[in-house]
């Protein structure tokens, strides 16, 4: 009963995302078109590539609050760099040392004042937000090499150039969180973070290593977006963090820790993107969609929460 109520539990995501796919297919006649699919897949690889660093946060038993904000300092610094005339190279570089720098301050804040993760990331998230509007005096950075453009927009066989960075991203990810020590001792502290210290693992150390990882990929998360926009916005992921917890809990992942995977993950993320584009397809009122996302989340974390105490019993 309990392994059939596991596999049901494992199911969900995948199911819950071809009935909406099927449902998308019939409601709209342009759901289905290469241009509107491609559209999809580029408008939801920055939420995918954050997800991807929170589900190892989540995993480890943390949270992250101030994605929406590194995102948007990461791609800021970035563009700020290729307008100065520094290489597109470079510039995605800054990006990516930037989401780290803040991925490694939330980890380091996180162990050294033993304050829970969500009143630091919270904190985070307001210092990252406002250094972003004062280094830019609030206002956008353009004139960016147009090469640059083809990361988020670029095509390679018909196929989005950003889905085999996306593709990349989740192959490593998933080999670090199932092929390697920090990808063990990572649901080791979730599940248990007490009996981890027990087992002699290093668990500062590793939780450190986490937030760092998540800060990279949000700050490469950055860079897609301010490809995509062609701008670096000090303003851009808000309410992102809301999105990214939500594809992680979506897929499967507790916010208790403990649980998560990359493929479901994946899947959340891609529920959520599906539900944004089907609204916009549909005529759906914009405000509606965040309210939306906000009672998904209550639901699958009830499910889950529901789930667990079936175990227990």
């Amino acid at each position: 009963m309990k392994t059939g109520s596991a596999t049901w539990q494992r199911l969900l995501p995948f199911l819950s995302l071809a009935a909406l796919f099927i449902f998308l297919s019939v409601a709209s006649p342009n759901f289905l078109t290469p241009t509107n699919l491609a559209a999809v897949i580029r408008q939801t690889a920055t939420i995918n590539v954050m997800a991807l660093g929170m589900t190892l946060v989540i995993v480890s038993g943390g949270i992250d609050l101030s994605v929406g904000a590194i995102l948007a300092f990461s791609g800021t610094m970035g563009a700020m760099a290729m307008a100065s005339g520094l290489p597109v190279s470079v510039g995605i570089a800054v990006g990516l040392f930037c989401g780290l720098f803040w991925g490694l301050f939330n980890g380091v804040l996180t162990t050294s004042l033993k304050i829970p993760p969500f009143i630091v990331t919270l904190g985070t998230l307001g210092i990252a937000r406002g250094v972003t509007l004062i280094i830019s005096g609030g206002l956008p950075v353009v004139g960016l090499p147009r090469e640059f453009e083809s990361l988020a927009e670029g095509s390679l066989a018909g196929i989005p150039s950003v889905l085999f960075v996306l593709g990349v991203c989740a192959v490593l990810t998933h080999v670090v969180l199932h092929s390697t020590k920090l990808g063990r001792y990572t649901y080791a502290i979730g599940s248990n973070k007490e009996a981890a210290v027990y087992a002699g693992i290093s668990v500062d150390r590793y939780t450190v290593a986490v937030y760092a990882i998540s800060g990279m990929l949000t700050g490469l998360a950055g860079m897609i977006e301010a490809s995509r926009l062609m701008t670096g916005q000090p303003t851009a992921g808000l309410g992102y963090e809301l999105q990214v917890i939500a594809a992680v809990v979506i897929g499967g992942g507790s916010l208790t820790g403990g649980e998560g995977s990359v493929i479901g993950t994946l899947i959340g993320a891609f529920i959520m993107g599906l539900l944004s584009n089907g609204s916009d397809l549909l005529g759906v009122n914009p405000y509606l969609q965040q309210a939306l996302i906000g009672a998904i989340i209550i639901l699958a974390v009830a499910v889950d929460e529901a789930r667990k105490r079936r175990f227990r019993q």
